[in-house]
């Protein structure tokens, strides 16, 4: 397809979370209260449910385990080359928190169940980067 691929779009809960990926580091949110890891965050902690939720925003190591991954293979938006394969990955810091992002390594390698993976990021255009995974390397 041609064109761009669509932009994240920045709000006050998100904006460090995308300033942080601009950078190069993985950002998270945690509760300021119960210190619930949450993404994305939201208006009211997951957790304790504060109404008033003053997060902290925390670089993390950006290692994890796959959980699941799927290969795309028609894109419905402008601005993605297909096929490309997706990875659902918990983070180290919180299994239970998950991101998803393209896995570098294919059509070369293919993922396997809980293979090791660390966080590497897609530039996009007007600043913006967004996660993605490649295998963790161990010597």
């Amino acid at each position: 397809m041609s064109g761009h691929p669509p932009q994240p779009v920045a709000d006050a809960l998100s904006a460090p979370y995308w300033e942080g990926t601009s950078r190069g580091e993985l950002v998270l949110a945690r509760c300021g209260r119960c210190g619930f890891l949450s993404h994305p965050p939201d208006v009211v902690c997951p957790r304790c449910h504060d109404p008033h939720v003053r997060y902290r925003f925390e670089r993390m190591g950006g290692s994890g385990s796959v959980r699941s991954w799927v290969i795309i293979r028609q894109s419905f938006l402008p601005g993605f080359e297909v096929p490309f394969l997706l990875v659902d990955v918990a983070i180290d810091e919180d299994p239970d928190v998950r991101l998803i992002g393209r896995y570098t390594d294919w059509p070369d390698a293919t993922p396997v169940l809980d293979e090791r993976v660390l966080v590497t990021f897609d530039l996009l255009d007007d600043g913006f980067a967004v996660p993605a995974f490649a295998r963790e390397v161990r010597p």
